[in-house]
């Protein structure tokens, strides 16, 4: 089929075959999970209203993703780069922990795997496409300067050929392959905390009883259980505060003093930018049952939790996952919905 005899219904089947791979990229490149959807949306209406003008001399997907990368682009002028907590501030000790926030725009933002993971056979495919949105990768993307970050993420995330990034970006072989140079330079100067998470895909028996063991604890409310899976430098951060805890005693410390009406939570598990996680819901003393209350996203490493993230912006994070807004008392657990 050309693009001349292209029905309606042909197109919108096309294009959408490419949304969760398109949604990936401009996650990747802008670090929000919402501002990637919006950006991937514009993308394919761009692509609707101009594809009489696409004359097939690159393939569909070629000319798909030079359309993200101009709306990303664009997008990125602004200059706002995303981050996490520690990205801003220096750790802050437990005696001294206030909860501020920062507004929505500051940070890195957490996004489902369905949503930016396309299915595919190839498990050492599969596994560069978990590590590419993993925390501490993402937040190493957002320091690079917007085409830097393009380059990188085309070249090698995506395997593109320097030849089809150069085409993509209109200009040379010689320039792609200097950014390229420059980024990973960037990237092998900077020691993001996470960087060194370790999960295996699928989960191997000893992550698997790890993480058993943690909703156990977690559940429990058990500080005991809860320190002898944490790394001694294990990092906890809490999206939109700016605060971050480091070390368990600090963490623990914390849990049961200004987290303490965390106690009796439920969690339920997600898959979330390549790692694993949980939806935590916590009871509901108006209501009853349980309330949202975060998302988890946890970072492993050598048989030790050593990252402890909770976004907590819930009325955002639990549709985009599928969750519902409310447990009945006796539902331990739901089935993901994204």
């Amino acid at each position: 089929m050309t693009n001349g005899t292209a029905t309606p219904t042909d197109l919108g089947t096309r294009l959408e075959a490419h949304r969760t791979e398109l949604t990936g990229y401009c996650y990747r490149m802008l670090g929000s999970s919402f501002e990637a959807e919006d950006a991937v949306q514009d993308t394919m209406i761009r692509a609707w209203r101009s594809y009489d003008k696409f004359e097939g001399r690159s393939s569909l997907r070629s000319w798909l993703y030079r359309i993200a990368t101009n709306v990303c682009l664009d997008m990125l002028t602004a200059g706002n780069k995303r981050a996490r907590p520690m990205d801003l501030t220096e750790s802050t000790p437990l005696a001294q922990a206030a909860l501020t926030p920062r507004p929505d725009n500051t940070w890195l933002e957490p996004m489902p795997d369905a949503r930016v993971l396309p299915t595919t056979d190839d498990p050492a495919e599969a596994a560069i496409a978990k590590e590419s949105v993993r925390l501490a990768f993402m937040a190493a993307l957002q320091q690079l300067p917007a085409k830097q970050r393009a380059v990188l993420i085309l070249r090698e995330v995506l395997a593109w050929k320097a030849s089809e990034v150069a085409e993509l970006l209109d200009t040379s072989v010689a320039s792609v392959n200097s950014a390229l140079q420059r980024a990973r330079a960037t990237l092998a100067e900077r020691k993001e905390p996470g960087a060194d998470a370790t999960v295996s895909d699928p989960l191997d028996e000893d992550q698997q009883k790890l993480l058993d063991r943690y909703v156990a604890a977690f559940e429990g409310y058990d500080m005991s259980a809860l320190t002898a899976l944490l790394h001694e430098d294990a990092v906890m951060t809490m999206p939109p505060f700016d605060l971050w805890l480091t070390g368990v005693g600090d963490i623990t410390g914390f849990m049961t003093t200004l987290g303490a009406p965390c106690a009796g939570s439920r969690l339920v598990p997600v898959q979330v930018n390549g790692l694993p996680g949980f939806a935590q819901y916590k009871p509901d003393p108006e209501k009853g049952g349980f309330s949202p209350w975060a998302v988890q996203v946890l970072e492993i490493s050598d048989g030790r939790i050593t990252g402890f993230h909770c976004f907590l912006d819930t009325q955002r994070w639990f549709p985009l996952f599928g969750l519902p807004l409310h447990l009945e008392a006796e539902t331990d657990q739901v089935e993901q919905g994204a």
